[in-house]
């Protein structure tokens, strides 16, 4: 039999962070909270939670995680249709949804499809932001339990559906292209211009100059890892990145922002992979996020 206040405590750890503000979640004392997980690890032989600030689920304490999350739907379902089985001594927890996507669909789409869907929904969100060719991994991980991605082979357990076309641009400030490109931009200059780069995991530059010179090659390049600190930075001539057709295109309209190379945009194709197990109970967040694909995305 599976040890739900033990379950709920990994949950309630992992969830706020800390061992204490677990206890007050729950309603029992830090040492209830730190008894039962420690039970429950020595019970199943393995290490759930990585304990520090804040406190962590190691991959077998995310599967629980993810586990106490359909439990969670389930029971909630269930009150909608018994509420007499509620106790009223137990405090009812909102359910949390642990959903990934990129920084630059949430900067630029997907958080009014999470609007939308929090409004109309009991549930609360935990967004988890990583590169849309990695989100795929925090699904595969059990981390999540949906996720907009680049992936469109369907994760093992999951459904997934196309949504549409993240278009971005390369871009720089007039400024810049007068400093950096004045002879035009060719391999040379580009291997001596700044660039602006979100982090390790981002191939957008590269993915851009295989696509524009058939082959990538090294550059400079600034790392900050903000979609919005990329528009902003491009505009003050700190450099040229791969901007979002989304935030990029009324300054492209004004000409505060210049193509690189005109007519040269880049379009990632993304995708909607969602837990087979939660999928029904999720049809109005499927709803919601392809709704606000269909409307900002292109198709």
């Amino acid at each position: 039999m599976l040890d739900y206040p033990a379950l709920r405590a990994v949950a309630a750890v992992v969830q706020t962070g800390s061992f204490e503000k677990a206890a007050a979640v729950l309603n029992v004392t830090p040492s209830a909270v730190s008894q039962r997980v420690k039970q429950l690890e020595e019970r199943l032989g393995v290490v759930l939670i990585v304990r520090g600030t804040p406190c962590t689920a190691t991959e077998k304490g995310g599967w629980l995680c993810r586990h106490m999350e359909n439990v969670g739907m389930l029971e909630g379902e269930l009150m909608t249709h018994l509420p007499a089985l509620a106790d009223p001594a137990e405090p009812q927890q909102p359910v949390t949804l642990h959903i990934a996507t990129s920084a630059d669909s949430l900067g630029t789409w997907f958080l009014s499809a999470m609007s939308d869907f929090s409004r109309r929904s009991r549930y609360l969100l935990n967004i988890a932001l990583d590169d849309e060719e990695h989100t795929a991994e925090w699904l595969q991980r059990g981390r999540v339990l949906a996720a907009v991605t680049s992936l469109e082979k369907p994760i093992p357990g999951c459904r997934c559906a196309p949504i549409g076309v993240l278009r971005y641009h390369a871009t720089a400030s007039p400024a810049f292209m007068s400093e950096h490109f004045a002879g035009g931009v060719t391999q040379e200059a580009i291997s001596r211009a700044p660039a602006l780069t979100f982090n390790q995991k981002d191939r957008l530059q590269s993915r851009w100059l295989r696509q524009a010179f058939g082959r990538d090659f090294v550059h400079p390049t600034h790392w900050l890892p903000s979609t919005q600190g990329f528009l902003d930075a491009s505009l003050s001539g700190m450099g040229w990145c791969m901007n979002p057709a989304l935030l990029a295109g009324p300054h492209l309209a004004a000409g505060r922002l210049v193509e690189l190379i005109p007519k040269t945009p880049l379009d990632v194709p993304l995708y909607w992979q969602i837990n087979r197990l939660a999928a029904d109970r999720l049809a109005e967040l499927t709803r919601a996020v392809v709704a606000a694909a269909r409307m900002h995305l292109r198709q």
